[in-house]
This record gives structure tokens, C-alpha cells and sequence, in this order.
């Protein structure tokens, strides 16, 4: 059948993609899955400086999943370009570069280190859940005119640009209408929930951070949900799914919301081959039904 997709300007030969901080930098996943038969890897948020991330502990389970504090560690956009990209890029990967920043001039900066990367990295999610240091520590992706702000300051990457929105505000759909006015070509709906759990012996916060990101199978209906919304209001904006994407049919809720594709994210802790899997069962379910495009999926309801 034919899996391909296309998300705004960018067409994509498979519709699953490893989710950004969930798979590294990617090469990590190579000797599990055939990263040239996925459709992109989404590399871990990059700054354009290296930055150490947050205290330990980092990481806390969940009935249903996991919260994360780890930070955005990294090792910056230049060390990523020198010394991780091109043995990713000898895999056959189709890369989307993630990145983040603290100020309007950092993802200016690192949008502008991108420009001259290679083709294989065929588009820039930029990553809108982090806070404003200068602005009072308020989350981008809370706020309609930083987010535009950002994605106005990203246009130097010289490549097509995803926002990357949080479910954590009830303006997800002016958020969204406001990148996509700044120059989004899609967004990513939706980055991990805000998370908080403390130690029942200590009575201490669990991460060292104090709170984190959730995510996992939980938070897959509020996904499906935000994708559904995002779309009913924007039809004409391309949308990709993550969130709690574990199976082939929580891949095909997506499309069946408004995805134009899916990603694959916390799953990988557990199996390094759940994109490859979420992605065979969901051309399988199509296949039995005698659905001739992935792309048709998103037009069955």
C-alpha cells in the first residue's frame, strides 16, 4: 500500500516517527530498527549551547507511564551537526531536528545553525514547551504571542518548521492558529503533561526538579483529544499525533482525530522497536480493511 505522507511542504516516505527524547539522537536506535524504513527520527531538543539538564533524580514511573525531569540536556547544535548527525544520516534516517531555547535569541540562533544542514534533515520541530527566562519563566507554548514570536525567530533554519504544543493551556487552538500565522507549516500536538508525585518516606518531591513531564499510554485520550480540537478548528493545518502512541490502532486514532502522521514516544523506553511496530500494525489494519493510502485514514471519519 501507499505509506506515505505528507505534513505541509514535507512528504514522508512511512507515517510513524520516533518522538524527540525518547530515542536519543537517534543512531542509538539503529541496531533495533531499520531506521530508513520509519518515517523520521525526531532528535532530542538541541540549544546552541550544551546544557548539563536538571539535578537527579530524573526520571519517575507511573501506573501508566512516566515522568521526566531530565531537562534538555545536550550537547548543543554544533556538536549534534559534527559529531551525531552524519552517522545518523548513514542510516537512511530522515531527520527532523528538534530545538529549544531559554530567550527568543536562542532558538533564533539555533534555528540559524541549522541552515546549511544537509537535506536529510527535512524539517524543524521547534519545541515551544519550555520556559522564558526572560519573561518571568512563563512556557511558550502558554502564551499565543510568544509562541508566534518564536516561530518568527526560527525562519533562519532555512527548512520547514513543526510547532510543538503543550495540552496544558486551554488556548491550544489560538496557540496553534498563531504559529501557524508565524510561519508553522504544522504543529506537534501534543508534548508531555505537567506532572507532580512525591516519596512516601522521605515526603520529599520524587525528581530533583521538583516536578516533570508525563507522559505514556495515560495521556493518550487528552492526544487524541487535542489533535481532534486543533483540527475541527484548523482544518487545513497539518497535525502530527504523539502522545501515549503504543499500538497500531492508538496510531490510527490520530489519523481518525486529524493526523497527517504519528510519533512514537515514551513506548520506546520500554521496546526500542515500538515505532517500527506501531507502524506495521497500523498498515496491517489498513491493508485488512482495504484501505489503499495511510493517508486516507485521516478522511474515514
Amino acid at each position: 500500500m501507499d505509506t506515505t505522507v505528507t505534513i505541509g511542504s514535507v512528504m514522508l516516505d512511512a507515517p510513524v516517527m520516533m518522538a524527540s527524547g525518547t530515542a536519543g539522537y537517534g543512531v542509538e536506535m539503529a541496531p533495533f530498527v531499520d531506521l530508513s524504513s520509519i518515517g523520521a527520527v525526531v532528535t532530542k531538543s538541541l540549544a546552541p549551547f550544551e546544557w548539563a539538564g536538571n539535578p537527579a533524580p530524573r526520571v519517575h514511573p507511573t501506573t501508566q507511564g512516566m515522568m521526566n525531569a531530565v531537562g534538555l540536556q545536550g550537547p548543543g547544535v554544533e556538536h549534534w551537526l559534527v559529531n551525531v548527525l552524519p552517522p545518523l544520516v548513514d542510516t537512511g534516517a530522515t531527520v527532523v531536528c528538534s530545538i529549544w531555547g531559554r530567550s527568543l535569541e536562542d532558538y533564533q540562533v539555533a534555528a540559524e545553525m541549522l541552515a546549511d544542514a544537509p537535506p536529510e534533515v527535512v524539517a524543524v520541530e521547534v519545541n515551544l514547551s519550555c520556559p522564558n527566562l526572560e519573561g518571568r519563566g512563563a512556557i511558550f507554548a502558554h502564551d499565543i504571542d510568544l509562541s508566534a514570536a518564536v516561530m518568527a525567530a526560527t525562519a533562519g533554519c532555512n527548512r520547514p518548521r513543526w510547532a510543538k504544543l503543550s495540552a496544558n493551556t486551554d488556548r491550544i487552538i489560538e496557540v496553534a492558529a498563531a504559529v501557524h500565522d508565524a510561519g508553522a507549516e504544522a504543529v506537534t500536538c501534543v508534548n508531555t503533561l505537567l506532572g507532580l508525585a512525591y516519596d512516601p518516606d522521605s515526603l520529599n518531591k520524587t525528581l530533583g526538579a521538583g516536578g516533570g513531564g508525563y507522559s505514556g499510554r495515560a495521556i493518550h485520550p487528552v492526544a487524541v483529544r487535542a489533535v481532534h480540537d486543533v483540527h475541527a478548528a484548523l482544518p487545513d493545518l497539518p497535525i502530527i499525533g504523539v502522545g501515549g502512541v503504543a499500538s497500531g490502532w492508538d496510531a490510527i486514532e490520530m489519523f481518525l482525530a486529524g493526523a497527517s502522521a504519528v510519533q512514537v514516544g515514551t513506548a520506546s523506553f520500554a521496546d526500542p522497536r515500538a515505532a517500527a511496530n506501531v507502524q506495521r500494525e497500523l498498515v496491517e489494519w489498513a491493508e485488512e480493511r482495504g484501505i489503499a493510502r495511510v493517508a486516507d485514514l485521516r478522511a474515514l471519519v
